[in-house]
């Protein structure tokens, strides 16, 4: 049986995470670019833009998850967005993307965050039957909505 570990990752992590990042733009559509991809986490690692989780399966990385810090007016608190979250796929259906969500709700929880969220594709229903099943909920308050400023 195999050994899946998760820890908050630091910079020293970064070549583990490249890969990784890649094949998660990939899978929402994007072509792969791993020079642009290391600028990426690189930046949000120099800035303290983010915290990363990064997932081991007996010692090789097999996943990620970043959170964004933000804020609630209304609730005069801290929040946080999961923004990225993505499992390689031979390490799929083994806990490891629960493991991931878990320590960045402690994390944010342990900061005194009242609340963490995330948002997936409608057609996502693996995604979306993982986080149902692990508490998560179904915003059926606020309506999302975006307007582009770029290509």
């Amino acid at each position: 049986m195999s050994s899946i570990t998760v820890r908050q990752a630091i910079l020293s992590d970064l070549e583990a995470l490249v890969p990784l990042f890649d094949a998660y733009r990939q899978f929402y559509g994007r072509a792969s670019d791993v020079r642009a991809a290391r600028a990426f986490l690189s930046a949000r690692f120099d800035h303290g833009e983010s915290i990363l989780f990064i997932a081991f399966e007996d010692g090789m990385p097999v996943g990620f998850t970043q959170l964004y810090p933000g804020f609630s007016s209304i609730s005069l608190a801290r929040t946080f967005i999961l923004n990225d979250l993505y499992v390689d796929e031979h390490a799929r259906r083994k806990g490891v993307a629960a493991k991931l969500m878990s320590a960045a709700v402690d994390f944010a929880r342990a900061l005194g965050a009242v609340r963490v969220s995330l948002s997936t594709a409608t057609t996502n229903e693996t995604a979306q039957a993982l986080y149902q099943s692990a508490g998560w909920k179904r915003d059926e308050q606020f309506l999302v909505y975006h307007i582009k400023l770029s290509t």
